[in-house]
């Protein structure tokens, strides 16, 4: 059993931890119902905002991703068809070997990271979870409603490529096919 003086200690400690809930609960209403945080995309976040943020994101996807089961990846047809997808819907935020990313990639915040180097921070798995249901609040879309699957596995199988590419074979990869070839026998 505690002492009169343990307990006077203990109770002292309980309602300072409260009282500074209480006063940090009631600052953090102050800033958001005051408006007085910067949302605009033109603004960074604080360091802390960003980490806490970046962290939270890679374990909800490892979490996320754990069961998904990767298929053979890699094949030359499966790559030309990442490229496609990967030309088409993520070049621009996104950039690739040699290729900055748009002007609407750089406007965005978070700004969307290279994916060169994807596969040195996320597995197969994980890139086919992020592509598949986007990030939310990141303008990273989920891609599941506009891609089939074969689609989302051939980006994650060029995505995983792309490290070893240069700068020319990216752009000979993404470059897009000639008019006729597209037409598939229409006028030429």
């Amino acid at each position: 059993m505690l002492s009169n003086r343990q307990r006077l200690i203990v109770k002292t400690a309980v309602l300072t931890l409260l009282a500074a809930g209480a006063i940090a609960g009631a600052a953090g209403l102050a800033v958001l119902y005051g408006g007085w945080y910067n949302i605009g995309a033109t603004a960074q976040h604080f360091p802390y905002v960003y980490t806490v943020l970046e962290k939270g994101m890679a374990n909800s996807v490892r979490h996320h991703a754990r069961d998904v089961q990767v298929p053979r990846l890699g094949g030359e047809q499966q790559l030309r068809l990442g490229a496609a997808v990967y030309r088409d819907k993520c070049l621009q935020c996104h950039g690739g070997p040699g290729v900055a990313q748009s002007t609407i990639g750089m406007s965005m915040q978070p700004i969307p990271g290279p994916l060169v180097d994807a596969t040195q921070h996320w597995e197969a798995r994980e890139l086919y979870w992020i592509t598949k249901n986007g990030i939310k609040m990141s303008g990273m879309p989920a891609w599941e409603y506009h891609l089939g699957e074969n689609e989302i596995w051939a980006v994650v199988a060029f995505v995983r490529a792309m490290p070893a590419m240069s700068a020319q074979d990216f752009r000979a990869r993404t470059a897009q096919p000639d008019a006729p070839a597209l037409a598939q026998g229409g006028a030429k």
